[in-house]
């Protein structure tokens, strides 16, 4: 049985290594953690994971990156994968951004920096139960 994967998606590592972290911590594993420092790395791995018969189940995606903000990526992921739970993490986003990735993106939540580890992790089941 191959493994599901968790994407996580922020151009800041340290974010990365706790949203991975905490996802470990409660899910172990059950699951594989992937990241991406911007959304054009992450439509690659999602790519290359998809064609390695691995399924994204989720995406954790930041909103202010370079190049591509997040509303905008994950719209894209929605047209191409349209199964994948997107979920937003953002310090930045305004309601206009939350909103189009709502309407567009098929968004599951919007949680804002700095989120609360049990937040996280409860969006995550709540996301994959529905899914």
């Amino acid at each position: 049985m191959s493994k599901k994967v968790i994407l996580c998606v922020d151009d800041e590592k340290i974010i990365l290594d706790s949203l991975k972290s905490q996802l470990k911590k409660r899910f172990g594993s059950k699951y594989s953690y992937e990241a991406a420092e911007n959304a054009e790395e992450a439509f690659e791995v999602i790519e290359e994971l998809f064609e390695d018969g691995l399924e994204v189940l989720i995406i954790v995606s930041d909103w202010l990156m370079p190049g591509q903000k997040g509303d905008e990526f994950l719209i894209n992921v929605h047209e191409k994968f349209p199964g994948i739970v997107k979920v937003m993490l953002t310090g930045q986003a305004d309601e206009k951004a939350v909103e189009n990735a709502r309407q567009n993106a098929n968004l599951y939540r919007c949680l804002h920096k700095p989120w609360k580890e049990e937040e996280l992790v409860d969006t995550i089941e709540s996301g994959l139960e529905n899914q």
